[in-house]
Parts: structure tokens; sequence; C-alpha cells
């Protein structure tokens, strides 16, 4: 059994597996050897020869238990005929929301549109590096995506004024987010992704009063719909007013948790496994200090299925250096 799935299938303690967030990356020299030649983020994510090779770079490098495959959460809204650019210093920039030309779109526009991400995951999951690890498949949760596709950027800190006025608008968005996340899910699962991630990014944006209509109902209809094609889930909700409820709602088989979380106090809420917690800013500093941390981790969850991960994505000016000597004390834990 991979390692992943020893932890989240069988609630293991004795092995702590590691993978991070945004491992294949602009951190390591190798990825940004591609990029340079490969300006436009979108189409380097389509070609499925590069995107699977940028996949396996960090599995190359270092011995981590995990490749999640090299795409974006904001694959989905580009297949659902949405303008999507990102723009260097700035980020994600997303074009004017036309309701009528999504609801047009149909599975085979759709699947036609992103097809290379399929592939992609076939060529890693089938590549002899990832013989007994896992192969992550991931999407944005709905609540992430409908921020972006309304905000038509990244919200940082504060959503649009008028982002909530037009109820009809974001049930309907919704409604064919649902549909579309599904359908990505599982052709992700049918070319050999066999843990999938829900990434909530923008979890944190809501008031409690809001999470019942905006997280909790859609995002567990997707847990739901992943248990049933038997592939563990692992559900990101970043920020999150109150992961206790959360988990105990949306109910996924793992929950990964971000740096500003008190890793003792979710051990006592939370009774399922664990992923990650480590703030990325700590790779930036001494090995010193790197090991003080992941060896706090490490103690506090040594007793409870724990997957060894970030609290976000790690920062591009990581030294790869840094990630060698981590994975080193996770792997000698």
């Amino acid at each position: 059994m991979t390692p992943l799935h020893e932890v989240i299938k069988n609630k293991n303690t004795k092995i702590n597996p590691i993978w991070i967030m945004r491992q294949a990356g602009r951190y390591l020299p190798e990825f940004r050897e591609i990029r340079k030649s490969n300006p436009n983020f979108i189409k380097l994510c389509l070609n499925n020869i590069l995107s699977s090779e940028i996949t396996l770079q960090p599995l190359k490098r270092f011995n981590l238990d995990a490749a999640i495959i090299f795409s974006d959460i904001l694959m989905l809204p580009y297949g659902l005929n949405q303008k999507v650019e990102f723009e260097k210093g700035f980020g994600p920039k997303l074009g004017e929301v036309n309701l009528e030309e999504m609801s047009k779109i149909d599975e085979v526009d759709f699947v036609e549109k992103v097809y290379p991400i399929y592939k992609a995951i076939k060529k890693v999951s089938t590549n002899s590096i990832t013989k007994d690890k896992n192969t992550i498949g991931f999407v944005g949760a709905p609540w992430t995506l409908l921020v972006y596709i309304i905000n038509q950027q990244s919200p940082k800190k504060n959503l649009k004024d008028d982002f909530f006025k037009d109820d009809f608008l974001i049930n309907r968005i919704l409604l064919i987010l649902e549909k579309f996340l599904k359908l990505h899910i599982k052709n992700q699962i049918n070319n050999g992704a066999n843990v999938i991630q829900i990434f909530d990014s923008w979890a944190g944006l809501l008031e409690e009063k809001d999470l019942p209509n905006y997280i909790y109902t859609p995002t567990l209809s997707l847990v739901n719909y992943v248990k049933t094609l038997n592939v563990p889930v692992i559900c990101f909700p970043r920020e999150i007013k109150n992961y206790k409820e959360y988990c105990e709602i949306v109910k996924p088989d793992a929950v990964s948790i971000d740096y500003n979380i008190d890793p003792k106090k979710i051990l006592n809420d939370i009774k399922i496994p664990i992923q990650g917690g480590l703030d990325p800013k700590i790779l930036l500093t001494d090995k010193e200090t790197l090991k003080k941390e992941a060896l706090k981790y490490l103690e506090i969850f040594k007793d409870h299925p724990y997957i060894f991960n970030l609290g976000h994505g790690i920062l591009p000016e990581t030294n790869p250096d840094m990630v060698e000597y981590l994975v080193g004390i996770v792997k000698n834990y």
C-alpha cells in the first residue's frame, strides 16, 4: 500500500509520508529553465509532455512520497470558457463572467479543452518513479473557484463590494461548478490519480454564518462523490474559522491545516488524519530553526495519523537544499 493510503486508510501512525504543496515549481532551477522558454502558464499546463516532466522533477531530486500534478485550480474556469491569464507580479486575471456562455458548455467541450491534464496524469502515474508512491490529482473547492470567477482576480483580503449582490448568478455558477468539478475529478482518477486534494484557498474570507451555504454544502457533495470512486480525499480549507466543525460536516478522509493553526489544539479537536502545518517561511531560515520546527510537528502528531507537508505552498525563493534537509528530518524521525 502507498504511504499516503497507509496513513489515510489504515490510520498508520508509525510512518510520516511527506510531499510539499507546490513541490513542482519556481524554487527548482530545472523548472525555471523550462519556464524561460514557456512563458504562457496555461499553455504550459496543457503541454502534457512538459507538465508531466515538471511534476516528476521534485521526485527525481527528493525522496518524496507523492507526485502532485503540475496544473492549476483555474484550469476549471478555463475549461468553462472564461478567459484566464496569469500576469507576472500580479497573479491570475479572469475575464467577465458570461453565464449564458458557461451554461452552454457540455462535458465533451470541457474535456476537450483540458484533456492534456489527464494525459499528463497518465504519464506520471505510469512512470517508474511513482511506483509505490501516490499520484495526487486536485481541484479548487466550489467556493474558491466562485471567488475567482466573480472577483476576476485574487481577493487577497477582500472581495468586491458587490460580490454577493446576485444570488441567481452565484447559485447558477455553483451548480455548474459542481457538475464539472465531479467530471474533472473522475477523469483525473481514471487516468491514475489515487488521492484527490480539494484546495479551498479562500475559505478564510467567510464569516461562520456563511460557511454552510458556500463551503459545507457544496464541498460535502464533492467529498461524497470522491468517496464513491474509492479514492481518499484530503481537504485544505485554508484559514477557515472552524476546522473542527468543517471536518464533522464535510467529512474528508484527511484534512490539511494552515500554518496559523495551533497544532496542539487541532490534535484535540480532530480525529481524522491530519496533513501539513509547517510555515513555508521556515524554509527560508536556517537548518537549526527548520529542524526544530519540523520536529515540533512530528512530536505533536506522533500518535496521530499524519502526513508531513507545509501550511501553504512552498515559496519561490526557497533553497532546494533546505527541502532536501527537511525530507531527511522527516524520513529519519
